[in-house]
């Protein structure tokens, strides 16, 4: 492939935890390497021992897309150093290069209406659909259909997704970004609470679908996804709540907590 880029790796980097801890869900590893879609761009990528390389990627593209995309310049070694916690410091030491990744909110907001009483293998399998029916760009390397796009739509369009009772929240999400009535711009903007309950206007949308948006669309380190496993989490190890060590990053601290504690059962 062209436009092929290398950067030295970060020491808190590990790009198959980032890509496949369930925070999204357009990417495949084909060999070692990882093949994916975001911000309407398609990217191979794969991690060497000390490097990164992007492939099919331009100069412009990697600044624009991927570098925020991957969170490059956070230093997330001075975040998990920062863990003082018996329970993290294990999380860390055993999944060390997990990241928060930087993805397309109104992606991230579908994605985690789908993802809803799912399993991820068919969380994948109606994103892939999706995008492959409704989004525009080359066959395999589609985009992942706007919110004005699905907003026209009905819920019987929706039909060859096979999404089940997502797909009503799928349209009125569409429709309520679309018409503005709720506020992206705003959301980026304004203090965390403001966006729970900007969110949870949508039909189907909770505490954990708008927390899941938060952290994986908007970047707000201290939103807190709560399912199964991180109820179990906090009642196992944190009865009192999160140690202070966490203040500001509880949702990265969550996805340690989360993918350890999962892997421990497995």
């Amino acid at each position: 492939m062209d436009n092929r880029i290398e950067i030295p790796c970060p020491a808190v980097f590990d790009l198959g935890l980032c890509l496949d801890c369930g925070q999204a869900f357009r990417w495949v590893k084909k060999e070692e390497r990882w093949h994916g879609v975001a911000f309407g761009k398609a990217l191979t990528v794969e991690q060497q021992e000390g490097k990164l390389i992007f492939y099919n990627c331009t100069e412009d593209d990697f600044e624009k897309i991927w570098k925020p995309y991957f969170d490059l310049d956070c230093d997330y070694e001075k975040i998990v150093t920062s863990y003082d916690d018996e329970y993290l410091k294990a999380a860390v030491s055993e999944y060390s290069g997990i990241r928060i990744l930087r993805q397309d909110p109104w992606e991230a907001l579908c994605s985690f209406i789908i993802s809803q009483n799912n399993n991820i293998p068919r969380i994948k399998g109606i994103i892939e659909r999706l995008c492959d029916t409704f989004g525009e760009g080359d066959e395999g390397s589609k985009c992942f259909p706007s919110a004005e796009r699905l907003a026209a739509l009905s819920v019987e369009d929706l039909a060859p997704l096979r999404s089940g009772f997502r797909a009503k929240y799928i349209i009125d999400a569409a429709q309520k970004v679309t018409e503005g009535s709720v506020d992206f711009a705003k959301i980026e903007s304004m203090p965390i609470e403001f966006g729970r309950e900007e969110l949870q206007k949508i039909k189907g949308v909770g505490a954990k679908v708008a927390e899941c948006t938060l952290l994986y669309g908007f970047h707000k380190t201290e939103a807190f996804p709560v399912d199964v496993w991180v109820k179990r989490i906090m009642a196992e190890m944190y009865p009192a709540g999160l140690p202070e060590c966490t203040k500001g990053t509880e949702g990265i601290a969550q996805q340690y907590l989360f993918h350890w504690r999962r892997m421990r059962d497995k």
